[in-house]
This record gives C-alpha cells, sequence and structure tokens, in this order.
C-alpha cells in the first residue's frame, strides 16, 4: 500500500516536518507534489458545484482539490485495494506505525477510513470493531471535516475523480459531507491517529484557514452576532431532538479523541519518492 504526502514545492519546512513525524513512526512515504493556487490563479474561474453557490471555493480550495486528485489517481491506477493519502501538517500518534504497517484490520467493505481527527462533533455507531492495538472502527453518520489523513479503496479513488472531472468540490466535504458520502462505507478510526499540528503543537498554521479567515473578514463576516433568543431556543431544542434520534438508532454524538502522541520506539529507516 502506498502512503502518500501532499507537499508544496514552496514548502520544504513542511515536507521536513512530516519526515521527521513519518521516521519516529517507522512508515516510508511517497511524496506528491502539492497544486499551489499561486501558480494557477485561473483556478477560481472553473465550475463549482452547487453546494458552494453560497460561498464559493478559494483558489487554494480548489488547487487542495486537485492535490488530492493526483493523490487518487496513483491509488487508481495502482494494484493495492487501499492508499493513505496524508497533508503536510499532520502530527501521529505513538502507535500510528504498528496500525499503518498492517492493513488487515480495515473492514471489507470500508471505502473510506478516516484517520483524523478535527475535533469537531459527530456521530458515529455506537458497534465497533477493534483494529488492535488500542484502536478501533467504527462507521460514521455525519460530517467530520478535515481531509488530512484518511484510507481510500481503488474503486472510490475512481468515483472520486470521476465525481470531479470537470467540477470543483471541496475535499472534505465531498469525502465526508452526508450530502455526497449517502450509500458509501466510511469509518472513522477510534481514537483518531493523526491530527493537523494546529491542534496539537502549533507549529504549523493550517494554510487553507488562513485564506478562509482574510476573506470572511473582508466579507464582514467574522464580525460577532449574537442570536436572538427565539433562535437559540428552537437550535437547542433541535440538538436535543437530534441527541435522541441518534440514540434510538444506537449511534452517538462524539468529539473523536487523539491517540497520545509520543516518540515511538525503535522508529525504522525508509526511502521517500517524489511524484
Amino acid at each position: 500500500m502506498k502512503y502518500l504526502l501532499i507537499n508544496l514545492d514552496r514548502s520544504p519546512e513542511r515536507l521536513q516536518h512530516m519526515t521527521a513525524e513519518f521516521t519516529r513512526i517507522g512508515i516510508g512515504f511517497e511524496r506528491v507534489a502539492g497544486v499551489d493556487a499561486m501558480d494557477h490563479p485561473d483556478l477560481v474561474l472553473q465550475p463549482q458545484h452547487a453546494i458552494h453557490a453560497n460561498r464559493p471555493l478559494s483558489g487554494s480550495e480548489i488547487a487542495c482539490l486537485h492535490s488530492h486528485r493526483e493523490c487518487w489517481k496513483i491509488i487508481a491506477r495502482g494494484d493495492a485495494p487501499y492508499g493513505a493519502v496524508f497533508e503536510d501538517d499532520m502530527v501521529f500518534s505513538a502507535r500510528a506505525g504498528v496500525l499503518l504497517a498492517d492493513m488487515e484490520w480495515v473492514p471489507a467493505d470500508a471505502d473510506v477510513v478516516k484517520l483524523e481527527t478535527f475535533f469537531s462533533r459527530t456521530v458515529v455507531q455506537r458497534r465497533k470493531a477493534s483494529a488492535g492495538h488500542g484502536f478501533s472502527t467504527t462507521r460514521l453518520h455525519k460530517g467530520h471535516p478535515g481531509a488530512g489523513g484518511y484510507l481510500l479503496s481503488r474503486r472510490m479513488a475512481c468515483d472520486f475523480l470521476a465525481a470531479t472531472e470537470g467540477l470543483n468540490i471541496a475535499v472534505d466535504d465531498l469525502i465526508f459531507n452526508p450530502v455526497f458520502s449517502a450509500g458509501r462505507a466510511t469509518y472513522q478510526l477510534m481514537p483518531a491517529l493523526c491530527a493537523q499540528d494546529q491542534f496539537v503543537g502549533e507549529r504549523l498554521p493550517s494554510l487553507l484557514d488562513r485564506e478562509r479567515d482574510a476573506a470572511r473578514m473582508a466579507s464582514g463576516l467574522m464580525t460577532k452576532y449574537r442570536s436572538p433568543a427565539i433562535v437559540r431556543i428552537a437550535r437547542e431544542a433541535r440538538r436535543t431532538m437530534r441527541w435522541a434520534a441518534d440514540f434510538c438508532r444506537l449511534r452517538r454524538q462524539i468529539i473523536v479523541p487523539l491517540d497520545r502522541v509520543e516518540p515511538s520506539a525503535g522508529a525504522g529507516r525508509f526511502q521517500v519518492e517524489s511524484t
């Protein structure tokens, strides 16, 4: 199985960070040169899915999609049933290496397995299956943002390529938004084996978040606004009703935890390939 790392040519410090992370867990990887929005200012002119009508995708978000598409192409034309895709600002848990080294734990019907946590509330199936080494897998039933680390089946890589041929969709929406994932077997690894460094080490701020915040500030969307009391009450009532419905369907709301992050003993040697 290939372990693919998306990295922009102008971000050597992020490649250095991820090289150290992969070394620490003893897993080799293949670098995939990311598509840089700075080199392709015309990306914003490309067609976008209707889901983005109210807030069109930025050039960087479209470039992010195209970067992931390069990984999907590699997985689609490979022989392995799955491939792993990582962005270059991730931090791995101490036990990530032993789990990634052996894919026997992946559910037989899995289309996608989310390896990351974004520390946002989501909904998962109560029933779970052991993945070994203290991890388990469970079905994901609600959107869980972030596409920083996931396993993708070869068949689903082909489907994603077809879905984004000439039409841009935010990567994490395409993979994890229920609008697109209905009928797909999407799993969450529990606890997660990686997370963005912005949540753990605060050394590598998200480039996409920085651009989004700048756009929102310019448009005035960052201005604080307190909803009327009746709106807040209705929102809380809907939240309670959703919780009750999930409970009856043997689901639970959860913030996916991150497995402990510590240097792992005996990290192996590896070679880095570049695509």
